[in-house]
């Protein structure tokens, strides 16, 4: 698969068309259905595979991948995911909502989570993992790389690599759940 994906890759930054459609035809189906997890609305979850697309046929130049274009595909829509978050959150409708939910608890609880409060709370995360779930966690959830490729570059065993993952998701969670980011803690780190 990587070497013809690899062959539409240099044939996109080239300003193929016919690329470009078979690129569309290998992920738009896998992101539709990643988006369709958050959005819960079919309509929501097509525009934003459109907007990946546009932005990829938009950036085909910049593209530094070589072999796969999965892993930026999969982070491109988890940022358009972020700012469909955004504007739901910024929308005078949640603002009311949210008004709505203090007046029932009696509580004035603060404003959910920014997306710049959440990377640094993510940071500050995984910065406080031992080194080599620090590691894991990043190569599988930033780089998009297999529990295979990760542990070829870490010189691991593959049963290692799931292990560490698992326990450094979980401790992740925990951290997160503690200072209030754990709802998008999905948006990035399940998949």
């Amino acid at each position: 698969m990587y070497e013809t994906e690899s062959i539409l890759i240099s044939a996109l930054k080239s300003d193929s068309q016919q690329a470009f459609d078979a690129i569309y035809r290998m992920y738009a189906a896998r992101l539709y259905a990643f988006a369709l997890q958050y959005v819960k609305s079919r309509e929501t979850a097509e525009e934003l595979v459109e907007d990946v697309f546009v932005w990829l046929w938009q950036s085909r130049h910049r593209v530094r991948q070589e072999q796969t274009l999965r892993g930026l595909l999969f982070i491109r829509m988890r940022h358009f995911l972020v700012n469909a978050w955004r504007a739901t959150v910024n929308a005078p409708e949640y603002a009311d909502y949210l008004d709505y939910v203090d007046r029932l608890s009696g509580e004035s609880g603060g404003m959910p989570v920014e997306y710049d409060d959440f990377l640094r709370m993510v940071d500050q995360a995984i910065d406080s993992l031992p080194e080599t779930q620090r590691q894991v966690v990043r190569l599988s959830r930033f780089e998009q790389l297999g529990n295979k490729e990760i542990a070829l570059r870490l010189g691991l065993a593959e049963q290692t690599v799931k292990n560490q993952l698992s326990t450094g998701l979980k401790a992740l969670r925990r951290e997160l759940a503690k200072r209030g980011g754990l709802s998008l803690f999905f948006l990035f780190f399940v998949n």
